[in-house]
């Protein structure tokens, strides 16, 4: 069984659809377990592409879209607004 796309990037694109969902949810849509899906957040955190900061007793994520991918010359924001993210406009 083989897929296009890793579970990192469907956990990305699962945080890109809603930013203020639990790992339990985030794992639950893309099909890992929730810590499967934790350890992946953390990957992502760790490189940069994402920041978590707590609001209330959930975690509310912001993507970085201007990273590369890994392996390639794209920005991570490219490869999500194919996938149907909208940037969202910076506060003025």
């Amino acid at each position: 069984d083989w897929a296009f796309l890793t579970n990192h990037a469907l956990v990305l694109a699962s945080i890109a659809k809603k930013r203020d969902q639990t790992a339990r949810e985030i794992g639950d849509d893309v099909g890992v377990t929730e810590r499967t899906a934790h350890k992946i957040i953390l990957d992502l955190e760790s490189e940069g592409y994402i920041t978590k900061t707590k609001v209330g007793v959930k975690n509310r994520y912001r993507i970085h879209p201007n990273l590369p991918i890994k392996s390639s010359d794209g920005a991570i924001g490219e490869l999500l607004e194919v996938m149907g993210w909208k940037r969202r406009k910076k506060p003025q």
